[in-house]
């Protein structure tokens, strides 16, 4: 996959066949790439009960990541024909520029959409009422979109079309054309540019350590201390209330009097939907999306990693310091990225799985339609 075009030696068919297998999985990686992001997101526009926050973050995920494809995967198959053909003028500078930049944009598009979406599964875990109450909504998803994509704008934009390798002379990496170019010599954007890729990965690993921390110390089990509660008329309050007859009567169960402690506090009506505290399947609910995203995190780090490793050593050491087969490892690691999210959301999701049964049932076989019910019936607990 390393072979590069115009070597001008060795044997034609090695090369033809070293053509054939890199435009082959280039192909492969561009279907899945859009099959799965397309279909994902047919699938979060048609199905009604996955019309919330998370998922609205997870279908602009999933269009950046088939644009990226859409953009890159194409320009690179095309580059490494015209370098194994050694016939035609190379891709001229602004277009290497302009492919490099989308490169850079997407990727900082992900890594800020990532943090701002283990920022708000900590707050549907550790603050669940002010999430369901002000976060839950897609106005909160569309601002954290938009305010993704700016960051990513404002942070691709200065080091990427400064320079690179992508259109000087002659394309002796065909992998080029949507690679992060860099400027050489440890120019301060380039290096300011992965600097702030670390860190923003990084304050997202932060942030899901914080959130399982927390739901560490919320399992441990804490001696009971029985303190006798106060009540003369059944509303049981005091040192020793475990604080349930004050739900109740909040909750608009109560009856009899006012709680000394709630005098002032309207109890919830029939239709007036007060949000209760998190309750246990809720509970789960929440910790299937936060294994998933963290899977989506997880993946990114990993796929992303060798390149910018590469890329810090050629900007703080020198380019020639990084062998040519790593390199074209690693970019074509990103490759992989855009198209890998959506099966990863499927196998950590089991919301996912069933609605995508209920919504394309041409897809499965008569003994799993017959054992599966509807997404919008599981949703009200049949």
């Amino acid at each position: 996959l390393a072979s590069r075009g115009g070597g001008g030696g060795g044997g034609g068919g090695g090369e033809a066949a070293a053509l054939g297998l890199k435009l082959a999985t280039l192909s492969l990686l561009l279907c899945v790439s859009l099959a799965g992001n397309v279909l994902f997101a047919l699938l979060i526009v048609r199905e009604r009960s996955l019309h919330r926050a998370p998922y609205y973050l997870l279908l602009d995920l999933c269009l950046a990541d088939g644009l990226r494809a859409l953009a890159c995967l194409p320009a690179v198959m095309l580059a490494a024909r015209r370098a194994a053909a050694a016939a035609g003028a190379p891709p001229g500078a602004l277009g290497c520029k302009l492919l490099a930049f989308l490169a850079a944009l997407f990727c900082f598009h992900a890594a800020f959409l990532l943090l701002g979406v283990g920022v708000t599964r900590y707050l549907a875990i550790a603050h669940h009422r002010f999430y369901a109450e002000r976060l839950a909504g897609w106005p909160c998803a569309a601002m954290l979109v938009c305010a993704a994509w700016a960051l990513a704008l404002a942070a691709a934009f200065p080091p990427v079309l400064d320079g690179g390798g992508g259109g000087g002379g002659g394309g002796d990496d065909e992998d080029a054309p949507c690679a992060l170019e860099q400027r050489p010599d440890g120019a301060p954007g380039a290096l300011g540019f992965l600097l702030l890729l670390a860190v923003v990965v990084g304050a997202t690993h932060l942030v899901y350590l914080r959130l399982l921390f927390f739901i560490h110390d919320r399992r441990k089990m804490r001696p009971a201390r029985l303190v006798p509660a106060v009540s003369h008329d059944w509303t049981f309050h005091g040192p020793g209330a475990t604080g349930q007859a004050a739900a109740n009567w909040t909750a608009g169960f109560g009856r009899g009097p006012t709680p000394p402690a709630l005098v002032g506090i309207r109890p919830a009506g029939p239709g007036r939907g007060a949000r209760r505290l998190l309750v246990l399947e809720e509970f789960k609910t929440e910790k299937r999306l936060c294994k998933m995203f963290y899977a989506v995190t997880l993946l990114f780090l990993l796929l992303w990693g060798p390149y910018v490793v590469a890329s810090y050593l050629r900007v703080l050491v020198r380019p020639g310091a990084v062998p040519q087969a790593y390199l074209t490892a690693s970019v074509w690691l990103t490759f992989a990225q855009a198209g890998i999210n959506p099966v990863v959301c499927f196998l950590f999701n089991r919301e996912l799985r069933d609605c995508f049964r209920a919504q394309f049932p041409c897809c499965q076989s008569p003994q799993t339609t017959q054992a599966t019910l509807p997404c919008d019936l599981k949703g009200i607990g049949l």
